[in-house]
């Protein structure tokens, strides 16, 4: 949060405050941690030191304003356009309490009363300008008690609210990364700074109100919302911070008083998980297997998984492809579920058309009902929850001959609401206004009373229409006109050359400086009349339609649970599309213990290559650590994307990018890829990977895939092949994960060799001529050298710097380059055994054991025969 001082409160004002800054003064002090934007008239204003923030955050003019208490800066927005101003403000780190008049000007006997009706922050958006996409916007809540940490999320745009906790500050760390909630509040157990390191440098995070995070006002609040927390909730942690998000979503909708808190009535759910029951995908294995975050390359903005499998035609199922990504699937049973419809929809095009072009005409229907149950909800969101009801019909039939379970399962659970669709049927115009206090909202018949007094209007305007033609007759005066404005009402408007020929019953209005604007006692009869009935159909048409919007939100729940299956259905029908035009299969999840995938594809980098060349890849439980060997930029990072992406696909019910695969049920997926340092937190590029790798070798189980690419890179040769080894023996022999393990320190595959459950794979290459041609091909045994200097020549590195690397490199090592076993050369020749023998070399007799001693020359003689 922006910490600027002096947000609001005008006490470097002298004198006596004047009782609209009286106000001011008073809002800010309650509203403390907020930037107050004062609605005066046709803007927000903001005074003194707040103002000066404002005008240069926003960049806009700075005023003074002078009455009896002095001269002060001054600085305002247009209500009409003020939500591009606050994102500008959340953008600098600001929170902003918006507060609007209350009470009409002209009904006031004192200053105007003005009221916080909703604090805007980074986590309790709703409205659509400022949420800017689909996908979620959590806010968190997190607590430490003597049992351990809870974790509570919110999506108030939505709904959406989970709660979770654990004993574990990693796991804790993760569930957070898995969320990436936009804002974190933290009562008084749990510092900033403490919080900052669980939910990163993006998220803003503010202590809140202690009392809030006290255990009975806490328990006392989710009661009132969900009933006893204790059935829902695994610990008085995560009671703890249920509540305080309960009183913090509260807070940011306006209320102050305790006594005086308006409920948020479309918070119906409360969802508790173990971060047990899903896969664990922690923010490191995010972002190396791009899930979500776009990467930029050469300036180009890249692909993430999520937009290759997105063939959602709505909000709601964009949102729910997000989440099942975000928490893959370890129950067979719900994954082969899913997989059952994903099949029935993938074998049947037509249904799958129909569904897809019929979803498109769904809306938000969990903002838009959120919005009208908080009372925010204009006529126009009413007519669209009105048309995505109406579509419910058509989507349960087209699904009403399904075979598979979860598909009848969605059929019975689209409910179309009939009642609720009528209702607003009834009551709301086709096609209403925005703005819900000018008239145009209610549909003509609905209500008698309403009827009349617009008929009154009609009328009278109606006799006003024709009074023009009629007093020109009259008086003979062609240019004649009859208008209306603000200020002084209707009126007859005569040039003064004509003036002369104004009646008697004229009374004049007001003078111009070409004419004189005239009424007449009958025009002013009239135009009473017309204001009195056009002033009460206004408010009537607004008090019926606020009788109608509590109506539709009291079915609040109902309206969820349509929400709710057809978000599922729309995700579906997306598996099924990405499927079916890619020629994915339907993989057989946890009837094996071992990753078996033939032919496999990288779901995003297919689609981004002409031409991409599908690769096996067996992970026997019996032998599931695999090092990886091969020349530069072969494709070992995207094999080893392309196996994890699989399985992520796989345990969310999807099909996957491959022939065939028969998968384990994985708990978790390691990475441990590509190069990052931490600048600001004082870690270097080498910390940085000893810390994720840490991270791995404490956590990892024999049901995770661990990937690692290049552990030791930044210290010394000698440093770095050891730390690789003993990582490699660590794997095998205690933790038994599902590894593939990258690397150029081609003396692991050694290793591997000499481990009973380690296997070495490696990626081919031709040459032809004097140029390496990666075949991107995985085959059995280890690669003999990288081909660093190959690849520099290949990138540009001038000839005279690749000739003068190979003469360092020496003859041996250069010929290493030319003639290893993982090069397949275009015409017969003579493999020289000269890495052979340089092996031999660096052999130590007086420290090998007996055992390393066989097992080197296992390996050299397996090599020898390779080459033979």
């Amino acid at each position: 949060m922006n910490t600027e001082a002096a947000l609001g409160a005008p006490e470097a004002m002298q004198g006596e405050l004047t009782p609209m800054l009286t106000q001011y003064r008073d809002l800010c002090a309650r509203y403390d941690d907020s930037l107050v934007l004062f609605q005066v008239g046709d803007f927000y204003e903001t005074f003194c030191d707040a103002a000066e923030v404002t005008a240069r955050v926003c960049e806009i003019t700075l005023t003074k304003r002078e009455d009896s208490t002095g001269r002060y800066p001054m600085a305002g927005i247009p209500v009409d356009n003020a939500e591009g101003y606050i994102e500008t403000l959340l953008d600098a780190g600001f929170r902003v309490a918006v507060a609007d008049q209350v009470e009409e000007p002209e009904e006031a006997t004192g200053p105007v009363e003005r009221a916080v009706t909703r604090v805007v922050t980074p986590g309790t958006l709703t409205e659509a300008e400022l949420l800017g996409g689909d996908e979620n916007n959590f806010v968190a809540a997190l607590v430490e008690g003597e049992e351990g940490y809870g974790l509570a999320m919110l999506d108030v745009s939505t709904g959406d609210f989970y709660a979770t906790g654990t004993t574990d500050a990693a796991t804790l760390r993760d569930e957070a990364g898995r969320f990436d909630p936009a804002e974190a509040v933290v009562g008084p157990d749990v510092s900033v700074p403490e919080a900052r390191e669980v939910f990163g440098g993006d998220c803003m995070v503010t202590p809140y109100d202690a009392g809030a995070f006290g255990f009975d006002r806490a328990h006392e609040r989710v009661s009132d919302y969900f009933g006893r927390p204790e059935t829902l909730l695994a610990s008085p942690a995560e009671i703890r911070a249920c509540g305080a998000l309960l009183a913090y979503a509260e807070y940011a909708r306006g209320t102050t008083d305790e006594g005086e808190r308006d409920r948020l009535d479309y918070l119906t759910h409360l969802t508790r998980y173990d971060p047990r029951e899903y896969m664990l995908l922690d923010a490191v294995a995010l972002r190396s297997l791009e899930l979500f975050e776009r990467r930029s390359v050469h300036g180009a903005t890249g692909t993430a998984l999520v937009d290759v499998l997105d063939e959602t035609a709505c909000a709601l199922g964009r949102r729910r492809l997000h989440d099942w990504l975000r928490r893959p699937l370890l129950d067979t049973d719900e994954i082969r579920a899913r997989q059952g419809a994903v099949e029935e929809l993938v074998g049947d095009l037509s249904t799958r058309e129909f569904l897809h072009e019929r979803l498109h005409d769904v809306y938000d229907v969990e903002r838009l009902i959120a919005r009208i149950s908080r009372g925010r909800g204009n006529a126009r969101d009413l007519r669209s929850l009105h048309d995505t009801l109406a579509v419910v019909p058509a989507l349960r039939e087209a699904l009403a001959g399904a075979e598979s379970d979860r598909l009848r399962d969605l059929h019975e659970r689209l409910d179309p609401l009939e009642d609720v669709r009528e209702t607003i049927d009834e009551a709301v115009a086709e096609d209403p206004p925005i703005e819900l206090t000018e008239g145009g909202v209610v549909r003509e018949g609905y209500d008698e009373r309403l009827d009349e007094l617009r008929q009154t209007e009609r009328e009278g305007k109606r006799w006003i229409d024709s009074l023009e033609a009629e007093e020109r007759e009259r008086t003979g005066v062609d240019s004649l006109k009859v208008g209306f404005n603000q200020v002084h009402g209707y009126y007859i408007e005569v040039t003064k050359a004509n003036t002369d020929r104004v009646p008697e019953d004229y009374q004049r209005r007001q003078t111009l400086k070409n004419s004189e604007r005239y009424y007449t006692p009958e025009l002013k009869e009239r135009e009473d009349e017309i204001v009195r009935a056009e002033g009460r159909a206004d408010d009537l048409e607004y008090e019926l339609f606020r009788e109608v919007r509590a109506a539709v939100g009291d079915e609040t729940e109902r309206v969820q649970r349509v929400a709710d299956a057809v978000a599922e259905l729309d995700t579906l029908v997306s598996l099924a599309t990405v499927a079916a035009e890619h020629d994915y299969c339907r993989p057989e999840v946890g009837e094996t213990d071992s990753v078996h995938v033939e032919r496999g594809r990288h779901p995003v980098v297919e689609r981004t290559q002409q031409s991409f060349v599908p690769n096996d890849a067996h992970l026997p439980r019996e032998a599931p650590v695999t090092v990886l060997t091969g020349p530069n930029m072969s494709g070992k990072s995207t094999y080893m994307r392309q196996v994890a992406l699989v399985c992520v696909l796989a345990q969310i019910g999807s099909f996957v990018p491959a022939a065939s695969a028969r998968l384990p049920v994985l708990d978790r997926i390691f990475t441990r890829v590509g190069a990052s340092d931490d600048i600001a937190g004082g870690r270097s590029t080498f910390m940085v990977e000893m810390d994720e790798l840490a991270g791995i070798l404490q956590h990892a189980s024999e049901d995770s895939l661990v990937l690692l690419d290049e552990v030791g890179r930044g210290t010394s040769t000698a440093d770095g092949f050891a730390i690789a080894r003993a990582v490699t023996e660590h794997l095998h022999d205690e933790t038994e994960a599902f590894t593939l393990f990258a690397t150029h320190h081609h003396d692991l595959t050694a290793v591997a060799d000499s481990l009973p459950r380690a296997r070495n794979r490696h990626f081919s290459a031709t040459r032809e001529g004097g140029s390496v041609t990666f075949d991107h091909d995985v085959r059995e045994g280890p690669a003999t050298a990288s081909y660093g200097v190959d690849v520099a020549r290949m990138a540009g590195v001038p000839d005279s710097v690749v000739e003068r690397a190979r003469a360092l490199l020496g003859p041996e090592e250069a010929s290493n380059g030319h003639s290893a076993s993982d090069v397949e050369p275009a015409t017969n020749g003579h493999h020289a055994p000269d890495e052979l023998l340089e092996r031999l070399r660096e052999v130590d007799i007086g420290n090998t054991t007996p055992v390393e001693a066989l097992n080197t020359l296992a390996a050299l003689k397996r090599r020898a025969e390779e080459r033979e």
